[in-house]
C-alpha cells in the first residue's frame, strides 16, 4: 500500500543482554539479517577486539561500535512486507547511534534482497 510519505519503517528494542536475546529469538524461528564476515574481521582489526568476542558477534550478526563512553551492538531483521525492518540494540554508555554500521547493514539489506544467482551490479 502506498503511505504517500512517512510510514513506520523500523523499530527498535532495547535489551540489557543482546547475546542473550539474539539466542532466544533464534530458538523461536527469528533469522537475523546476515552480516558479510569480512566486517568481523575488520572489527576486530579496528578495536583490537578478542578472536573469541569477534567470532561471538560474528556468529549472531550483531554489529558493534565503541566510543569513549562504552559500547553499542545491534541486531536486525531483514525486511517484511514493504520495508519494516527491527533492530535490537544494547548500549553499554555508548552515546552514539552506530551511524558507522549503517553502510554495512544496507550491504547486507541490498544482499539479502538481490534474487539468488543474480550477481553484484
Amino acid at each position: 500500500a502506498e503511505t504517500f510519505g512517512s510510514g513506520i519503517q523500523h523499530l527498535a528494542f532495547r535489551t540489557d543482554d543482546i547475546f542473550a536475546t539474539a539466542a532466544a529469538l533464534a530458538a523461536n524461528g527469528f533469522v537475523s539479517l546476515s552480516i558479510s564476515p569480512n566486517y568481523y574481521d575488520d572489527l576486530e582489526a579496528r578495536f583490537g577486539l578478542e578472536a573469541e568476542f569477534a567470532e561471538r558477534l560474528k556468529a549472531n550478526n550483531i554489529l558493534y561500535d565503541r566510543d569513549d563512553s562504552g559500547e553499542y551492538f545491534q541486531l536486525y531483521s531483514p525486511t517484511y512486507g514493504e520495508g519494516l525492518f527491527f533492530e535490537i540494540v544494547e548500549r553499554r554508555g555508548y552515546r552514539g547511534y552506530g551511524a558507522a554500521n549503517a553502510i554495512f547493514r544496507i550491504a547486507a539489506l541490498r544482499k539479502h534482497l538481490r534474487p539468488p544467482g543474480l550477481p553484484r551490479a
